[in-house]
């Protein structure tokens, strides 16, 4: 079965719609990082109020955004051109994604979650537990981690590497 390509119209908006849900999912991550490099450790309703605010901000803007961008790019896999490793940047761009979400779901996302539960417990004892600490500099280097793909894919994005060069024949 040939599924049916998207137009040119359609590519346009396909195009709207994934720089938005891009621009939510990093510009969500970078917010967390700026609020975090902010929070004062050693004060737990700092504490608390910001790891709130990391989740918060996780779960509205960077889930929607990270889903919304893995959507769009099965839509441009399967309904264009482009497919997904017709390009070899294509498919680079869409394996560091999806490694890239795996980080955020199975790591950043699990220890922060762990760290609010901690916090919510633990009270102003969550601050000095090893493994409130642990579990923060490991997300921390996580998000960090997210931050440098993700700009690596857009520079992937802009440059287009390992294209394919047209053959030119030698003709006298």
């Amino acid at each position: 079965m040939i599924m049916k390509k998207i137009g040119p119209k359609g590519m346009k908006w396909l195009k709207i719609i994934h720089v938005f849900l891009v621009v939510l999912f990093f510009g969500g991550i970078i917010s967390s990082v700026a609020l975090n490099l902010h929070i004062d450790f050693t004060k737990y309703d700092e504490s608390y109020l910001g790891y709130k605010s990391i989740v918060e901000i996780s779960d509205n803007v960077v889930r929607w955004g990270a889903i919304g961008t893995l959507l769009i790019g099965f839509i441009y896999g399967f309904f264009t051109n482009w497919g997904f490793f017709k390009h070899r940047w294509v498919g680079v761009k869409f394996v560091l994604y999806i490694i890239q979400t795996i980080v955020g779901i199975f790591v950043v996302d699990k220890l922060m979650l762990a760290n609010m539960e901690l916090l919510e417990v633990q009270k102003e004892w969550a601050l000095v537990n090893p493994i409130f600490i642990r579990n923060h500099e490991i997300r921390e280097i996580a998000v960090y981690f997210q931050v440098i793909v993700t700009i690596f894919i857009f520079i992937i994005s802009y440059l287009k590497p390992w294209k394919k060069k047209k053959l030119r024949s030698n003709q006298s």
